[in-house]
């Protein structure tokens, strides 16, 4: 999935060059180039679909270039992902009707790939076997206020979903980490085409049956205009909400390879390499009485900062953002504001 704007990255990821295409880690490689190699091992490269917006299908096909054109699967308007995953579970439905399914977010970060890739593989058997709707759940490590966790009643490694919950507040994702049973929501799901099909048609008939009335141009020249009417009607709505809170299959595999969402600029300066005051800068910034500062700016500018703390600065070509670490909720408002600046160029 890569159809997202990554809108608490701006001034970085913007609607025409978002979060996922952007080497935001500064590894040398972008988010959905990262994505693409963590399972090109266990996956082959013909196997993958990407779902995005058709603004970004140049961009998917430039930085995945072992992809095919009909691999990329493009969604006219967000709506969510529950449509996004019921287009693909129907192109694959034309195509591949016993395929096994693995969905995962393409601006995700992940420490140990060896151990993501057996936990994935584990997965697939399972849901081979089973008609099971599997998700990931990440052991916590903190009582995390930004993540929705998974409760499980038993111990296993794959065990049965007792209930999702939301975002908690800090005291409530305390008693989740002292209880030892609740696990990060990590978004990763696994699944059988056929399992997925009837989980939609059963808990989202509104949506099941948009797609399925138009099931014969999947896979076909006339698939782009179908699409294009089914999400011009399509409730948004996220399959965690739509399926995976009704249905009584759903089961979570217990893992702890190492995750992050990487969804903000303050869990990019948990996640990056500091200097001795606690910054996160390249080499080329000089810094004089600051500590715990996120700085980015073009290599090609000369930048000083003097007598800051606990902030984020990113610097652009057209736009510069300086916020309080601790203030950076609040950069998705301040987005809703620049829509009114300029016919919105800066969001």
């Amino acid at each position: 999935m890569a159809g997202g704007i990554g809108s608490r990255f701006w001034p970085a990821s913007r609607r025409s060059l978002p979060k996922q295409f952007l080497d935001i880690m500064g590894t040398g490689k972008t988010f959905i180039r990262h994505t693409f190699e963590r399972f090109a091992p266990i996956i082959p490269a013909e196997n993958f679909l990407v779902v995005t917006n058709a603004a970004y299908r140049q961009l998917v096909l430039e930085q995945l270039p072992e992809l095919s054109t009909e691999q990329v699967l493009c969604e006219p308007i967000g709506r969510n992902t529950a449509p996004c995953i019921a287009y693909a579970a129907f192109r694959l439905k034309a195509q591949h009707p016993d395929a096994v399914m693995v969905v995962a977010p393409s601006d995700h970060y992940i420490f140990d790939e060896e151990e993501f890739r057996r936990n994935i593989e584990s997965c697939m058997e399972f849901v081979q076997q089973r008609d099971a709707l599997m998700t990931i759940g990440i052991r916590p490590s903190r009582p995390d206020t930004g993540y929705g966790y998974i409760q499980t009643d038993a111990r296993e490694e794959i065990a049965p979903v007792a209930s999702f919950r939301e975002k908690p507040d800090l005291q409530t994702a305390m008693s989740y980490l002292a209880a030892g049973n609740y696990l990060w929501n990590a978004g990763i799901f696994v699944w059988s085409n056929r399992t997925i099909l009837a989980a939609l048609e059963r808990h989202l008939p509104e949506v099941y049956r948009l797609f399925a009335e138009r099931a014969d141009e999947f896979g076909t020249p006339r698939e782009g205009k179908a699409v294009g009417e089914i999400f011009a009607v399509s409730p948004s709505i996220s399959i965690d909400y739509g399926v995976l809170e009704r249905a009584d299959n759903v089961y979570v595999r217990s893992s702890d390879f190492g995750w992050n969402d990487v969804g903000t600029w303050g869990s990019l300066y948990e996640l990056s390499p500091k200097d001795s005051d606690g910054n996160v800068v390249p080499e080329r910034i000089q810094t004089y009485e600051t500590t715990g500062c996120m700085i980015k700016a073009p290599q090609e500018k000369a930048v000083v900062v003097d007598s800051l703390h606990d902030y984020i600065v990113v610097d652009t070509p057209d736009a510069l953002m300086i916020c309080p670490r601790s203030r950076e909720q609040h950069i998705k408002q301040v987005l809703e504001d620049m829509k009114q600046m300029d016919d919105g160029r800066f969001v």
